[in-house]
């Protein structure tokens, strides 16, 4: 398959199948993955992929601290607030996700739901968190932006599906202590991801692009 009819076919899955991906699979895709361009050649992403048995513990672990209502805590500075037309895509995105599963406007407890669903990894069977020495600052992060993308068109070519997710950086703290990982490292982004569950309605989600006018100026 053509890289645009990935794209073209690729949404962000927020439903799977209780159907783990073969060990032998997961190391040939994220081999692959490897080819990812990154600047200087630096290649600074330190992928965690975790599953089984380890990924319930820490699903448990995060749903836990986000019900105490505990702040988030990143760490990069990745949270800013939208403002104007990058609103506007936001509000666009989110009402496109609870017109999909029927949470109105008004239902702050299906929304609240429908977000601690993030830290459920979507029941995924896999959830990868990227990860890089935080001195690497906005550099690095391209780098992974990069990385991150690449992996997920990967995953596509094979049948696969997934979903960016910037709340997974949030609360590094527990997925730290969890992987043991050192200081130095910091969490930017996760993604969660198997074999999609067609049926269900929130896979059902899809969002707009904006017009090449209003995205690329060429200059002759």
């Amino acid at each position: 398959m053509s890289v645009i009819a990935l794209l073209e076919k690729r949404y962000s899955t927020r439903a799977y199948l209780d159907k783990p991906i073969p060990q032998p699979l997961l190391e040939f895709i994220f081999t692959q993955a490897q080819q990812a361009p990154s600047n200087c050649n630096v290649q600074p992403w330190q992928t965690c992929v975790v599953s089984g048995e380890k990924k319930e513990q820490l699903k448990n672990t995060l749903i836990s601290t986000v019900m105490k209502g505990a702040a988030p805590n990143p760490d990069f500075n990745w949270l800013p607030k939208y403002e104007g037309v990058h609103r506007d895509r936001q509000f666009g995105s989110a009402n496109a996700l609870y017109s999909a599963v029927g949470v109105t406007r008004e239902d702050k407890q299906g929304r609240q739901l429908a977000m601690i669903r993030n830290w459920r990894f979507f029941d995924a069977p896999h959830v990868a968190f990227f990860t890089m020495d935080k001195y690497l600052d906005i550099m690095g992060a391209v780098d992974l932006g990069i990385y991150a993308q690449t992996l997920s068109l990967i995953l596509s070519e094979h049948g696969l599906s997934s979903c960016m997710q910037g709340a997974l950086g949030q609360f590094p703290d527990p997925i730290k202590a969890a992987l043991n990982l050192p200081e130095q490292r910091g969490i930017l982004f996760g993604m969660s991801f198997g074999y999609a569950d067609e049926s269900a309605a929130v896979n059902n989600t899809r969002t707009e692009r904006e017009d090449l006018a209003n995205a690329v100026t060429f200059f002759k």
